[in-house]
């Protein structure tokens, strides 16, 4: 049996520096802040939680090779970030984030789930489409400061809850 590339767990704030070096090293015109980090994960824990950001880590090294992130609002989710290191590119490990975020998505009880990918990164748009996820638009300039247009996609979760259809009785 191979060994698992990674084990995925709940990123925590001791997790943001070497989140925040990996994300440097694959999006350095629009990597995330500190800040940004920090806001989500005051979000992802407790009982009023509408977060869940994951990381993954080599069982080998402990090394993060992989990080994820998704904001639920309501019956909406939006899949924040993904990032997997360059030697782990085709091993599966985007599958298995986006897999978590989105049995997270299910959990939030959220029937959609939205998510903004470069129009220049074939690689994640092939990903999402093989989750299911289709185009519904763009975002121009979206990516700064290199003024990058974004995919919007969509992917339906689960059938919105309906109101009960009240039977009227007739004379």
């Amino acid at each position: 049996m191979t060994p698992p590339t990674a084990v995925l767990r709940e990123m925590r704030w001791w997790d943001i520096d070497p989140v925040l070096k990996l994300e440097h090293e694959l999006f350095p015109e629009d990597a995330w802040s500190a800040g940004m980090f920090w806001s989500e994960l005051a979000h992802a824990r407790g009982p009023q939680a509408t977060r869940r950001y994951v990381v993954a880590e080599s069982p080998v090294t402990g090394r993060i090779v992989g990080y994820a992130g998704l904001a639920a609002a309501g019956d909406l989710a939006d899949v924040q970030t993904i990032g997997v290191t360059r030697d782990h590119w085709g091993g599966g490990l985007g599958s298995e984030l986006l897999t978590d975020l989105l049995k997270h998505a299910t959990a939030f009880e959220c029937a959609e789930v939205l998510l903004e990918v470069r129009v220049d990164n074939t690689r994640a748009q092939k990903l999402y489409e093989r989750f299911g996820f289709e185009p519904i638009g763009f975002r121009r300039g979206y990516y700064q400061p290199g003024n990058i247009d974004a995919l919007v996609m969509r992917l339906t979760v689960q059938e919105p809850a309906q109101e009960p259809v009240q039977e009227t009785e007739t004379d």
